[in-house]
């Protein structure tokens, strides 16, 4: 079973996390959708996940998660050391969430809003889901 890891297909930062997320996932465990596309809000709805967070979403044994939890349980999965970063879990969800919501609500101002879509290598586009 593989996790699916949707996220805003308009932010830069999102953009740049998925392909950092690629890089350290040798094993091709994530498979990858934006929010706002046809099988993003399908996902949603099937896991019964709100529509209204502004945040990634990590679809995983029937089960979602989301914002700094998805972040972490995504870290689980990848290679080397960002693995340990996992071990942030400990840290209480509503302190962990705060940090994330600071990021989440200046992700645009910050980065930048994405005007085209990378051209991934075909490797790569399995990852993604139509």
């Amino acid at each position: 079973m593989s996790g699916i890891i949707l996220f805003d297909g308009d932010c830069n930062f999102c953009d740049c996390a998925v392909q950092f997320i690629i890089k350290n996932d040798k094993k091709g465990y994530f498979k990858f959708a934006s929010l706002q596309s046809k099988i993003g809000i399908c996902l949603l709805n099937k896991y019964s996940a709100p529509h209204d967070i502004d945040s990634i979403f990590l679809l995983e044994n029937n089960k979602y998660h989301y914002k700094s939890s998805a972040v972490l349980r995504i870290c689980k999965n990848l290679k080397g050391w960002y693995k340990t970063g996992y071990i942030l879990i400990i840290i209480p969800k509503p302190l962990r969430d705060f940090i994330y919501n600071i990021v989440a609500k200046n992700r645009y101002r910050w980065f930048g809003k994405r005007e085209t879509c990378m051209i991934p290598s075909p490797e790569v586009r399995k990852r993604f889901l139509d």
